[in-house]
């Protein structure tokens, strides 16, 4: 794993923009895995500036959403297809067609779920997978207790996912108990992985999924398995780590490591040339 620390959210949105641009200016970077919550918007916000710059080009980038709820169209003010329309997809230049999303409301939930994988395959599997983590230590809707092997699959959720969620209805307004979700081990598919966590209200679930044991409890530990992970967080969500300054060292060191071996390349080899 590679972790970021920096000192606040609107620094960790800066780092992920850049993080983003990179891969995407490279042109290896043509699937997407997209988050929705409060903390991937500042990084969709960095996003939808770097296409008017004329940094960032999303027409031929295709797009897989990492959940939605069950029982919710797509018009629905808090279906995450909403969501991801009114904070990304309509500000930037991508094409519908390119945009894959599981329905709230399929026929028959296996088949959909069965569909969602075969579509990442036919395209040849995710480039990068953006992530979030919920205060249990969740990421998509996969719950405590998920396999870590799980792919596709619908989800009931926990009572504490539920509360978190709230915020986001009316007073009165009945919040989702059950979703479809990418599962632990569709999202450890991807090539390459990017975890944004901000806030102290992440700091306990930030360092279980970093320096706690690998555990389905935990569904974001699984993370440790993967070869290629990143992982921004501010000083907040960063605070229950015990290694923080050790995280923050190799940050420092590693910009440096390429120019000091080919300082010594040219100090020992050089010389006797």
């Amino acid at each position: 794993m590679n972790v970021v620390i920096k000192s606040n959210a609107e620094q960790v949105a800066s780092c992920a923009y850049a993080f983003l641009r990179e891969r995407m200016g490279r042109g290896g970077c043509r699937v997407l895995g997209l988050p929705t919550g409060s903390t991937p918007v500042a990084l969709y916000k960095e996003a939808i500036a770097g296409v008017r710059r004329g940094e960032l080009d999303f027409s031929a980038v295709h797009t897989f959403n990492l959940d939605e709820y069950l029982g919710l169209p797509p018009e629905h003010p808090q279906s995450y297809r909403r969501f991801m329309a009114e904070n990304l997809f309509n500000h930037v230049n991508i094409k519908a067609e390119n945009i894959d999303f599981l329905s709230g409301l399929p026929a028959d939930i296996a088949a959909e779920c069965t569909r969602y994988e075969k579509a990442i395959q036919a395209l040849g599997g995710i480039d990068l997978q953006i992530l979030g983590i919920g205060r249990d230590g969740h990421i998509g809707f996969n719950e405590p207790g998920t396999s870590l092997a799980s792919r596709t699959h619908e989800a009931t959720l926990t009572q504490e996912t539920i509360a978190d969620n709230q915020r986001f209805f009316g007073a009165g307004e009945e919040v989702p108990r059950w979703s479809l979700t990418m599962g632990v081990g569709t999202i450890l598919d991807a090539r390459e992985i990017l975890l944004l966590a901000t806030g102290a209200s992440k700091a306990e679930a930030v360092a279980a999924m970093i320096e706690g044991p690998v555990s389905s409890l935990c569904t974001a530990s699984a993370l440790q398995l993967h070869a290629k992970v990143t992982i921004i967080i501010d000083a907040a969500a960063a605070a229950r780590l015990t290694r923080a300054d050790y995280y923050r060292w190799i940050a420092e060191n590693d910009s440096r490591m390429a120019a000091y071996v080919a300082e010594r390349r040219q100090h020992y080899l050089g010389a006797k040339a």
